[in-house]
């Protein structure tokens, strides 16, 4: 009888226990405050420093151009970027086949240009878009392996579109992103897919972003390194 006593006398504190963690489980709201704490706090550290952006486009399996950015935050807090080095002059063909080559190459120009301002777009998340789709109902939340937490926000930019957030529950850091949308010229789906790294400091930032445009068979890649503290 002692035997059955003790057991559930057990049974009970495991539940005790296991109510108590699950009470202590943050909230909807305490995620997303914690998001956006990381977010502005991250932010305000990377407005100091400089870093190198490479950007490679991809088309049909073949890479087709590459070029290197030197970034850093202006005055205006607006994103400056100054070439590495310029580009080697194209050998231009003549006649017709020359026109529509070069026309091809203008229009996946454009298309690139607006597939990376599409991932800006997004990333880094605007805290109001966060607030509005908390407050519209569209926030899912999900545990992770790892001690991690995954946030879906539904309908974030666009209808039907999402962003998906994946964070370290120790200390609140951002690890990866993913985006489902669709290009605003011809509402063909994109998808792109983040991952975030550390500074020495703590502040995270988006090191590697891949883009695919199955559409257009084309796959953007940018990448961010070099991170070092604006001199002067």
């Amino acid at each position: 009888m002692k035997a059955i006593f003790k057991t559930i006398a057990c049974g009970a504190v495991l539940l005790v226990g296991a109510g108590i963690a699950l009470a202590q489980q943050p909230s909807a709201d305490e995620r997303v405050a914690a998001l956006k704490a990381g977010l502005a706090s991250s932010q305000a550290t990377l407005r100091q420093y400089e870093w190198i952006e490479t950007t490679v486009v991809n088309l049909k399996g073949e890479d087709k151009s590459t070029k290197q950015d030197r970034c850093y935050y202006g005055a205006d807090g607006k994103i400056q970027k100054v070439p590495v080095a310029a580009p080697p002059p194209e050998k231009k063909k003549g006649g017709l086949r020359g026109r529509a080559i070069e026309n091809k190459k203008e229009e996946m120009s454009d298309y690139m240009k607006e597939a990376v301002g599409l991932v800006k777009r997004y990333l880094p998340p605007d805290p109001q878009r966060i607030d509005a789709v908390k407050a519209a109902g569209k926030l899912t939340l999900s545990p992770q392996p790892g001690n991690r937490v995954r946030l879906s926000f539904a309908n974030y930019l666009k209808p039907g579109d999402s962003l998906t957030i994946e964070m370290n529950m120790a200390d609140n850091s951002l690890v990866s992103a993913s985006v489902v949308s669709t290009m605003d010229s011809d509402k063909a789906p994109v998808t792109f897919v983040v991952q975030f790294a550390k500074l020495d400091n703590g502040a995270t930032y988006e090191s590697q972003t891949v883009l695919d445009a199955k559409g257009k068979e084309m796959k953007v890649t940018i990448q961010n390194s070099g991170y070092r503290k604006q001199q002067g």
